[in-house]
């Protein structure tokens, strides 16, 4: 099993947030939280602002704002679209279904019976 978040199914291995202002909501915790907050090129061109810390990005902030802020947890499962089936037909809602983001590895988004949003993640592989 690896100490990564990233690899090992189950883990929670990334936060995004989101708002109407996501400039503003960056800076915000820059100030609160003392984040380092960089600008990480995304194989499309357009760029991603990523948490850092230690080495390496924990979040971000995506340049798409949203009608309502939150933050989302992304938890590393085992295949995306098998647990997205499996929690559609426990009773939870698809918010996004899968889709794979070059560079990064397949996802999609749930609201649980309860209510809370979740995203799952299956990261690409290095060299994929």
């Amino acid at each position: 099993m690896s100490n990564s978040p990233t690899m090992n199914h189950g883990a929670p291995s990334w936060i995004g947030h989101t708002s109407a202002d996501p400039v503003a909501a960056r800076k915000f915790y820059e100030k609160v939280l003392g984040w380092s907050v960089v600008d990480m090129p995304m194989q499309d061109g357009t760029s991603y602002a990523g948490i850092m810390v230690g080495e390496g990005p924990v979040g971000g902030f995506p340049p798409q704002p949203t009608s309502e802020g939150a933050w989302l947890t992304y938890i590393t499962v085992d295949d995306v679209d098998a647990r997205y089936a499996a929690a559609l037909d426990a009773g939870a809602t698809g918010v996004s279904e899968p889709a794979t983001a070059p560079g990064v590895g397949r996802m999609a988004t749930i609201k649980d019976p309860f209510g809370a949003s979740l995203a799952f993640i299956t990261y690409e592989q290095p060299g994929s």
